[in-house]
Order: C-alpha cells, then sequence, then structure tokens
C-alpha cells in the first residue's frame, strides 16, 4: 500500500533587522516600536540613555518598515502572532534567551502577545500608550475625533508621493503631541524626512492596519507571569489613559505611571521620566 505523504508549505521568516546599545554584558531590553514605525522612532537619544543606565537596548525594524522584509501593500501574509514571533528572532539572532521587553502603542500590544506566547523569554514588560489585548475596550473613550478625521484623510494621500507622506506624518504627529511641551515641527519634518528616505517610503506599512490574530489570548491577560508596567500619557488623543489604566487593571501586581500632559510620543522633554520608570522596573525584577 502506498503511504500519501502529506504536503509541508515552508514560510520563510523574514528579515529583521536590528540595532543595539550598550554592553552586551548587562540586562537586555528589547524595545518595541508601533504601527507603521521603524525603529528609529525610539529615538536613538533615548536608547543611549537607557543603555547609560546599565542595560543593553535593542531596537528593531517591524515587517513591513524600515529596512526590514516588506509585502505588497494590501496583502499581509502575516498576523499579529507572527510579529510576535519576529521578536523572539531577534533575540535569538543575538543569543539571548530572556529580556526585559519594552513595546508602545502597536507595539505594546505586540509585547503583551509576546509575554503571553513566550513567557520563558521575558523578564519583565513595560507597555507604553497601548491598549490591553484580547479585552473588551469598547466603554472606554475612543481616540479624539480630531485625530480620527486625520487618520481618515489618509485615504486621499499619494503613498508614493514623498511630499505628501511627509506632510500627512507631521500633522499627524502633531495631533498626537503632548499638550505639556511644545511641538517642534522643524525637528519632527526632519526626523520623518529620514525615516521616510531610510525605509523606501510608508507604502508597505500601511499593511500593520490590515492585520490579525491574537485571538487565543482573548480574556487571558490575567495569565501573564512578566511583572508588568504600564506607562500613559494622561492627555494621549488615539488611546485615552483609560486604556492603559484597563490593562494595568487586568494583570495582577502590574503599575501604572501617568506622564501628567503626555500624547501619543515619546517627548524629549519626558525622556528622563520615562527611562527612570523603566530603569526601576527592571531593577526590581
Amino acid at each position: 500500500m502506498k503511504k500519501e505523504i502529506a504536503s509541508v508549505t515552508t514560510v520563510e521568516r523574514p528579515e529583521i533587522i536590528s540595532e543595539a546599545f550598550g554592553d552586551p554584558a548587562n540586562p537586555p531590553l528589547l524595545l518595541i516600536m508601533g504601527a507603521m514605525a521603524s525603529m528609529l522612532w525610539w529615538p536613538e537619544q533615548l536608547c543611549r540613555k537607557l543603555a547609560y543606565s546599565g542595560l543593553f537596548v535593542i531596537r528593531y525594524d517591524n515587517r513591513d518598515t524600515g529596512r526590514s522584509t516588506k509585502y505588497r501593500p494590501g496583502e499581509p501574509p502575516y498576523t499579529f502572532d507572527d510579529m510576535a514571533d519576529d521578536a523572539m528572532q531577534v533575540l535569538d539572532e543575538r543569543g539571548i534567551g530572556k529580556a526585559h521587553v519594552a513595546g508602545m502603542s502597536m507595539g505594546g500590544m505586540i509585547a503583551q502577545l509576546v509575554a503571553l506566547k513566550h513567557p520563558s523569554r521575558v523578564a519583565s514588560l513595560t507597555v507604553i500608550s497601548s491598549s490591553p489585548i484580547g479585552l473588551d475596550t469598547s466603554h472606554l473613550p475612543k481616540t479624539s475625533d480630531a485625530y480620527a478625521e486625520h487618520s481618515a484623510e489618509g485615504a486621499k494621500v499619494d503613498w508614493s508621493d514623498r511630499g505628501q507622506v511627509v506632510d500627512f506624518i507631521v500633522r499627524g504627529a502633531r495631533a498626537i503631541a503632548s499638550t505639556a511641551h511644545p511641538f517642534d515641527e522643524v525637528r519632527t519634518r526632519t526626523f520623518v524626512e529620514q525615516d521616510y528616505d531610510r525605509s523606501g517610503g510608508y507604502l508597505s506599512a500601511t499593511n500593520h492596519f490590515m492585520l490579525g490574530g491574537g485571538d487565543a489570548w482573548k480574556g487571558r491577560l490575567h495569565e501573564m507571569m512578566a511583572p508588568l508596567l504600564v506607562i500613559h500619557g494622561t492627555a494621549d488623543p488615539i488611546f485615552p489613559v483609560q486604556h492603559g489604566e484597563a490593562l494595568a487593571k487586568a494583570v495582577p501586581g502590574a503599575k501604572i505611571i501617568r506622564i501628567e500632559g503626555g500624547g501619543h510620543e515619546l517627548h524629549p522633554d519626558d525622556w528622563t521620566e520615562i527611562s527612570a520608570a523603566i530603569v526601576a522596573h527592571i531593577q526590581a525584577n
């Protein structure tokens, strides 16, 4: 009797580009950024500030951003679960078994998945400006009308036109900025232009808004083993601070630090408070 051999589909792992700061002998901290954002959105000076505090800091380009693998726009062949595995790939490539993990915005959601899927590899977790995964958040405050209107304008942008795209991203940065500090448009525009050119454009990055996944972890945040610190701006227009509070409430033992007037950003004037909080959380765990 002829034995049938099941066909196996091999999915090639993406190339994930990463960069590190500090002494590899120090406790590792893996940084995961949010939707459409390359590693550069973790400011280099903030990374160095964390490294000077005694950490080995790693940032990386998510799929479809920066110099990592990109896919056809509108057809992402991956999920949030795959992006959580990408984080483990970064650690594997650097020979790191266990690390402290910090994620911002969508990166904070990916970081939650990392901690749930790979508990033995996460020493502690910091989630910045994000929302809890696997929970009903319909009762929480929504994204501000002003930012929702800005996002809707994205449908009119020619994503192959550098000028249009840079203008749109800069307007978005202003819309989510801190209310406690002045918005530096010149610095922001220079940075966005740098990131756009390094990434070769942002068209593929729009795939991030089409992703699914994480369903297996619905209602299971209470199972998280990693000590959790939530950092959230009180003026965040994308995920109002109640999202951070709900996340902290869902995870036993979690702590939350509110950045007064903080928006959905890592403003230079808040780096000292943010980095001190992260370092203290890591040293305690």
